[in-house]
């Protein structure tokens, strides 16, 4: 059985007519007054946060490891390919080419 959602979205514009008509559900008034102690209370107090509890005790720091600068030869079409999808061409050749170790990695296992 499928789980039904109901999103819907609105715009800034339709937002703010809403609450001109008295449609919206947020007390606005009551947001505002809220200290940032009150607002992480409320936050803190809703029934998803229950399953949100963290312990950053033993956290770790991983500094990413710089790339390793290459040059190669690729077909042309191929380069031409990656440099039509715009800025950040090189990152989405690298990210391909990672993939492609990690698949060849868990095949391996």
């Amino acid at each position: 059985m499928s789980k039904k959602e109901h999103i819907v979205r609105h715009t800034t514009t339709e937002l703010k007519a809403m609450q001109k008509r008295g449609e919206s559900k947020t007390d606005w008034a009551k947001a505002r007054a809220m200290s940032a102690a009150d607002i992480e209370r409320a936050v803190a107090s809703g029934p998803d946060e229950a399953s949100m509890k963290i312990d950053w005790s033993s956290a770790t720091v991983e500094m990413p490891q710089p790339k390793a600068v290459l040059n190669m030869r690729v077909d042309p079409h191929v380069l031409e390919f990656f440099k039509q999808t715009g800025r950040g061409y090189q990152t989405r050749i690298n990210a391909v080419l990672k993939a492609f170790v990690e698949s060849q990695e868990h095949r391996t296992r």
